[in-house]
């Protein structure tokens, strides 16, 4: 694959102009390619403008420069994926998800020992540490982890730390929030940092769903939200397959309550909306 000649995107003072058409498609299949992540027409001025920062930053005067870099420089090309990932997130999202977890899949798999549960699209870790809330809350200090994936490494550094902006807590029900969260002070004013016992639960690792996975193990829950919504259907259908790999006969896989596995696995079945288990050995 070769860059567009450079006068696709001449550029203008204090920028790289705008993103050409051929460029936008070049950034598209790489983003495919890379992440298995499927932009469509209508996010060409999202890629423009969450990249030009970048090219400022390095004193590049076209995207297409930048493709070329991206082209031979591994390191780059995960910075590109990070500020073209989109990674909206906050605690407790989709509430009935962790409902059904506490009220019917904990006590009825707290026997497993340790139970293990898969936060495969993580980003910035909100969602992760609400699972962990919640299995606290309910098997206490029985045996339990978590392993929380993201193929964003800027995203994972933030969600290592654990720490979030007192505005990010409102979502979490006070009591979890005195229990589990430590107020800032002095320069960290106006934050939260989970406590070290919640903390070393979670486990974060840089995972890229669109390639052949690590050995993880296996899940007796996986929480797979808010990613296919990116994907194309074949992209789809060969993540599922990657991932139901490594959740256990009887274990419960969750997708966000905008997707589904219509035409892209039977090897769950469905038992509420967006809420699927596999069948046991």
């Amino acid at each position: 694959m070769t860059a567009p000649a450079s006068h696709a995107s001449a550029p203008t003072a204090g920028g790289p102009g705008p993103l050409a058409e051929r460029e936008f498609h070049l950034f598209r299949t790489l983003m495919h390619r890379h992440a298995g992540i499927s932009l469509s027409d209508a996010k060409r001025q999202l890629v423009a403008g969450r990249l030009a920062k970048r090219l400022r930053q390095l004193e590049l005067d076209s995207y297409a420069s930048y493709f070329r870099l991206l082209e031979r420089n591994t390191a780059e090309r995960q910075t590109a994926v990070d500020l073209l990932t989109t990674n909206e997130t906050y605690f407790f999202r989709e509430p009935k998800h962790f409902d059904f977890l506490r009220e019917h899949i904990l006590p009825e798999l707290k026997g497993h020992s340790p139970l293990r549960v898969w936060s495969a699209a993580c980003s910035s870790g909100e969602e992760p540490f609400t699972l962990a809330m919640v299995m606290a809350e309910t098997l206490g200090n029985r045996p339990w982890e978590i392993v929380a994936s993201d193929l964003s490494t800027r995203v994972l550094e933030a969600a290592r730390e654990g720490r979030y902006t007192l505005a990010d807590a409102e979502g979490i029900p006070r009591p979890l929030l005195v229990r589990y969260g430590l107020r800032g002070v002095g320069s960290q004013e106006g934050s939260f940092l989970f406590k070290p016992d919640l903390r070393k639960r979670i486990q974060f690792r840089q995972i890229n769903l669109n390639t052949v996975l690590p050995d993880l193990g296996l899940f007796d829950v996986i929480f797979l939200r808010n990613v296919m919504i990116y994907f194309d259907m074949d992209t789809k259908v060969q993540v599922v397959k990657r991932v139901l790999a490594q959740l256990r006969p009887g274990g419960y896989l969750f997708l966000s309550h905008s997707e589904n596995l219509n035409g892209v696995s039977d090897a769950v079945k469905s038992v509420r909306p967006s809420v699927y288990r596999k069948p046991e050995a």
